[in-house]
């Protein structure tokens, strides 16, 4: 049960102050079809109707995007154009907020996943998930023999850091284009990995895969919801 109030405002359908106009306003019922009028009633989400419409994703959202170039995966508006602004206004309200799972940078394009579930985030992005992202690189020249060995030995050090990557899939499609794929997401790390390996500079890069899912049907900027169950753990390891 939580407050009608609190629900409305998570979900971001207005702000606690104006929950009592919000309810006013719209025709809010709870499952024996009486008005709610009172913001502070307590209330089961699933039975909560608004204008004769169910809530909103009240348990959380779980997102596939097909990012397009040139946008960022930041709230900072300074930043420029963000993958924020593709989805519907209300959902960009809700609290907690819509996050990306880990970042595609402004130049890269590929699959994203957006979520409100921060316990989500983190079984996603943490290494020892063992959750697999798969890219598809294009570089600036030939690419050497042996470089897939390079790749999996997990011994491959990227400039200013310490540790070595993760071991990581190589499959070269031509002889300058790879898909790569990997268990980790460090900071450009695809880009820094080609460039550490085989002095490459990336120039095109787009991700396809991310665990289980693929991008499918969508074209750029499209999104579609996906279950919140449908991901565990033992569907990614490798």
């Amino acid at each position: 049960m939580r407050r009608l109030d609190q629900l409305l405002a998570n979900l971001g359908y207005c702000s606690r102050r104006e929950a009592r106009d919000f309810l006013r306003a719209h025709g809010v019922r709870g499952g024996d079809g009486a008005r709610l009028t009172q913001p502070a009633l307590k209330v089961e989400a699933a039975t909560v109707r608004i204008d004769g419409e169910p809530l909103d994703h009240p348990d959380g959202l779980l997102l596939l995007l097909h990012k397009p170039l040139g946008l960022v995966c930041s709230h900072d508006r300074r930043e420029g154009p963000s993958v924020y602004d593709l989805l519907p206004p209300r959902w960009q309200q809700r609290n907690p907020g819509i996050t990306s799972v880990g970042r595609l940078d402004k130049d890269t394009s590929g699959l994203l996943l957006l979520t409100d579930q921060t316990a989500l985030v983190h079984r996603l992005t943490s290494p020892r998930h063992h959750v697999e992202k798969r890219y598809r690189a294009t570089v600036d020249r030939d690419l050497p023999p042996g470089l897939g060995e390079v790749f999996a030995a997990g011994t491959l050090h990227l400039e200013g850091e310490d540790a070595p990557c993760l071991p990581a899939r190589y499959e070269a499609l031509g002889p300058r284009e790879a898909f790569l794929t990997l268990t980790e997401g460090r900071y450009h790390q695809v880009r820094r990995m080609f460039a550490a390996a085989a002095g490459a500079t990336v120039q095109t890069l787009h991700r396809d895969r991310f665990g289980p899912w693929g991008l499918d049907d969508l074209t750029a900027g499209q999104w579609r919801i996906l279950p919140l169950d449908t991901w565990s753990e033992t569907s990614t390891r490798t």
